[in-house]
């Protein structure tokens, strides 16, 4: 019942309560992100979704724009385009509010495995499928364990094949565990241990 049905209703109901509330807060940022860096105030990419439809998530640009010539897909570890209003967006995870509109769309969930690239899905293609069952969330226990996922990948001499080979199939086996586990309770759990990380650590 709450898998199917009241997840979603809670979904909607309080990513719209939230946007109303907090669309001063929106404003702001969205100004501050246009006027301190060139390029768009929200950073669009294809992610994959519940039953392997793909989306364009939102977050606010927390970078510069890459350079023409520049297709790579991995800026993951390096800092050397990150704003200086982007690294506030990033260590508040304020970047991630856009995302909301993501919720009311129905293309995602306040809790869920976090939505991945096709390069990486295609990796690990079976365990993606039973991953994909349900809507990506802009939380879960995966975001929480690698909160510094960024520090880690920093200090790695090949950041990429970090991430490939060693935290993604870690995140993996998180994202099953919370595709076994979900509940209400259990979400109501993570979005407050979300918080506190945030606020306090």
């Amino acid at each position: 019942m709450y898998k199917k049905f009241l997840k979603r209703i809670l979904d909607f109901v309080t990513a719209l309560a939230i946007l109303i509330i907090f669309t001063p807060l929106l404003i702001l940022l969205a100004v501050l992100v246009k006027i301190t860096s060139k390029g768009p105030v929200f950073f669009r990419q294809s992610r994959g979704g519940k039953n392997g439809v793909y989306f364009e998530i939102l977050k606010f640009r927390s970078m510069t724009e890459k350079k023409e010539n520049d297709n790579s897909e991995f800026d993951a570890g390096s800092n050397l385009r990150v704003t200086k209003i982007g690294k506030f967006l990033r260590k508040t995870k304020l970047d991630e509010l856009p995302q909301l509109i993501n919720v009311l769309k129905g293309e995602m969930s306040f809790t869920g495995p976090r939505p991945e690239v096709k390069t990486y899905i295609d990796l690990y293609p079976e365990r993606w499928k039973k991953v994909l069952t349900v809507r990506p969330g802009i939380t879960d226990p995966a975001s929480i364990e690698f909160r510094n996922e960024e520090e880690i990948l920093a200090a790695s001499d090949n950041p990429e094949e970090e991430y490939r080979k060693s935290i993604l199939p870690s995140k993996l086996s998180y994202y099953e565990q919370y595709v076994d586990n979900i509940s209400l309770l259990y979400d109501i759990k993570l979005v407050l241990k979300t918080i506190f990380v945030v606020l306090f650590k």
